[in-house]
């Protein structure tokens, strides 16, 4: 198999590669769960914030606040509505302008978007009223949507019939005038037809339709009034007119109710009835049948006290949001919730109908892996069984951590993360993991991201990531890689690979805790890694301090004691100064000592195995041979000081003893000293050492 593949049809033309990036875009892949077939196509990198839950109804289920219970809480949930209705409102807008360059194709066209928009409006108005109207029908906002969402008559039919001598000689003009204007409450258009009848040969007409115009332009409107009780007196005395009206017209004589082309008394009686309210004249004249009834959600209802039809529309009315768009059933169902339309206890699968609507809209979400923020957002706003499957979502999220095979394009990212800044993707999911107190993930996901940075040999964001995992064994294997690479790769390389665990591991001091095992041993490799670098960069004086320091403080495990006392040579035989101390040369010899003592007791492989596998033959006889190296160069050393008085002001020198003597006694196993208060040489066994 090749190492490329072509994409047909291609996502942009050979060198546009450039304009694709500044577009805003990234390209993605994603596995089809049907049948395992590979799709890669283009995403955007900013998911439209808009689509996230609302905050408002998010914290209310947080802290257990019932909506409905606040005045504040329910202008604020029709403020909200009030802005998705807006938002659906500009998406229509601009998925219908034509002139327009996009950067990529609409998800929708335009009438999917005017199809969201409309709906939405007519949610606002009939479960979201202002505060103090809940219990106020909605006719007059029902129509106010319904001529705002379709328009009748059309422009061009108006302009025809305005454009005409004599307009009531037209089929249209009956129906325009009845079930158009008059019975949508369009009262400039009626008032504009009406006057055209001025102009009627009748007799009667010309009067009656001046009677008219008044009463479809003044007609009273809850809106207009300040108390309930001024709309009430004065929708009573339009009613009388009404009244005054209808009794006008049945007195027109039959003859004259008939022109040359229609019965014109018929029509205009139907308009006096719509304004009467008879129903039947209602449903006769409209063109489409609109169902306006009363809308009743008192604040404190409960769910059990809803009309089983009522809950059994609201059910049909999310079904039939699903089929139109996920997003709109998905935050129909997040309004509904609290204002107790539909049930909030769950159900056998252990979901509410909300989170049901919810989570089928975040799993559509999930389908494009660039908006698994937003996915993980609405997921975990459905209780339990959301928030484990939000787990499942970020456990699969690319962190974006391993080097591409583009190393030009990822490099300047790849520095940026290897100096130890966040990556974008990692700090969001560590951050969506503590908003929703998902703990247990984002440890695992800073174990995976250990895991990573060990494989490339970046123990320092390894040994930081791992702490924040609080994976103490997980930090004991990045401890053991650390100190392998000393015996795989040299100290030089070793030196390098180390310098930057040193933060880390002063947080580790800092922050405490059962690691003390797993610290000691990363305290050691920073400290003989330090020690390397030193002793590279020449401080030999400052080597040999932290050589001693490191026995002495007791941070050498013993299997390192060999491997630290064979680095010593170098330092024991350089002739620009005495480096060690006569008492740090005899602490040097006495642990040399005590891993022959115990190498002889058959006790070698807790001392030798490293040190062997340093050699070229990995063996322990030629470990034997390094410490017996170490143990001439070490008797010469302190022989030397024995000699020129290096130690201090209690060490002395050794005038019973020339250099000969005391190399042949340390090397078979005895070393002599003398005690201070009597000058006499006294001779140590193993045991003293």
């Amino acid at each position: 198999m090749g190492g490329s593949a072509n994409l047909v049809p291609p996502l942009f033309e050979q060198g546009a590669l450039d304009d694709f990036k500044q577009s805003g875009r990234t390209l993605l892949a994603s596995i089809s769960p049907r049948d395992d077939s590979l799709a890669i196509y283009a995403a955007s990198n900013t998911p439209p914030s808009s689509l996230l839950p609302p905050e408002l109804l998010k914290a209310a289920r947080e802290k257990g606040v019932e909506i409905l219970d606040s005045e504040d809480g329910l202008k604020a949930v029709s403020k909200l509505a009030i802005d998705y209705v807006n938002f659906c409102k500009e998406c229509c807008f601009y998925a219908s302008q034509d002139n327009v360059t996009r950067t990529e194709p609409l998800q929708y066209d335009a009438e999917h978007y005017r199809k969201l928009y409309t709906c939405f409006s007519l949610f606002s108005v009939l479960y979201l009223s202002d505060s103090g109207l809940e219990d106020v029908p909605v006719g007059d906002e029902l129509m106010e949507w319904l001529n705002t969402h379709f328009i009748e008559p059309s422009t061009e039919e108006g302009d025809q019939l305005s454009k005409l001598d004599r307009p009531w000689e037209d089929e249209t003009f009956g129906p325009t005038l009845q079930g158009e204007t008059t019975l949508r409450g369009l009262s400039k258009a009626s008032a504009f037809f009406l006057d055209v009848l001025s102009n009627h040969p009748s007799t009667n007409l010309p009067q009656l339709s001046k009677h008219l115009i008044p009463l479809l332009t003044h007609h009273p409107r809850l809106h207009q009034f300040v108390t309930e009780r001024e709309f009430a007196i004065a929708s009573r005395r339009w009613r009388d007119k009404v009244k005054a009206l209808r009794i006008e017209l049945d007195r027109v004589p039959e003859d004259d109710r008939q022109d040359d082309f229609e019965n014109w008394w018929q029509s205009f009686s139907d308009i006096v009835a719509v304004l009467e309210g008879r129903a039947d004249v209602l449903k006769r004249s409209a063109r489409i049948s609109v169902q306006i009834g009363r809308k009743y959600v008192p604040p404190g209802a409960s769910s059990s006290t809803q009309a089983p039809q009522e809950r059994l529309a609201v059910s049909q009315a999310l079904s039939e949001a699903a089929r139109l768009d996920k997003w709109l059933a998905a935050h129909f169902a997040d309004f509904m919730e609290p204002l107790e339309l539909i049930d909030k206890e769950p159900d056998d699968s252990d979901l509410s109908p909300r989170s049901q609507y919810v989570l089928d809209y975040a799993q559509y979400l999930h389908s494009d892996p660039a908006l698994w923020r937003i996915a993980v957002d609405y997921m975990c706003s459905c209780g339990d069984v959301g928030k484990e499957m939000a787990d499942q979502v970020l456990m699969r999220v690319p962190l974006g951590l391993r080097r591409g095979a583009d190393e030009t394009a990822a490099e300047e990212e790849s520095e940026r993360i290897r100096a130890g800044a966040l990556p974008d993707v990692f700090k969001e999911i560590s951050e969506t993991c503590r908003e929703y107190q998902r703990e247990e993930i984002r440890r695992m996901i800073c174990r995976v991201a250990a895991q990573t940075f060990m494989q490339e040999k970046n123990y320092g964001l390894a040994v930081s990531y791992c702490a924040s995992a609080e994976d103490w064994p997980g930090l004991g294997r990045i401890v053991d890689r650390i100190l392998d690479e000393y015996v795989v790769q040299g100290p030089e390389k070793y030196a390098r690979l180390v310098a930057n665990i040193a933060p880390s591991l002063q947080a580790l001091r800092k922050g405490g805790g059962a690691y003390g095992v797993f610290l000691y041993r990363l305290q050691f490799a920073v400290r003989f890694a330090e020690f390397h670098q030193w002793r590279i960069r020449g401080d030999l004086q400052d080597a040999a301090f932290h050589l001693v320091a490191m026995f002495r403080e007791d941070v050498a495990p013993k299997a390192w004691w060999a491997v630290m006392l064979s680095c010593a040579v170098e330092l024991l035989q350089t002739d620009e100064s005495m480096l060690f101390t006569s008492a740090d040369a005899c602490m040097l010899m006495q642990k040399l000592q005590e891993i022959s003592t115990h190498t002889a007791q058959g006790a070698g492989e807790d001392y030798l195995p490293v040190l062997a596998q340093t050699t070229k033959s990995g063996g322990e006889k030629h470990a034997l041979q390094l410490l017996q190296v170490v143990r001439l160069v070490l008797a010469r050393y302190y022989a030397r000081c024995g000699v020129i008085g290096v130690g201090g002001k209690n060490v002395q020198a050794t005038p019973c003893a020339d250099l000969n003597d005391v190399l042949e006694r340390y090397t078979t196993g005895v070393l002599p000293s003398r005690r201070p208060d009597d000058g006499l040489t006294k001779t140590h066994d193993d045991a003293d050492l």
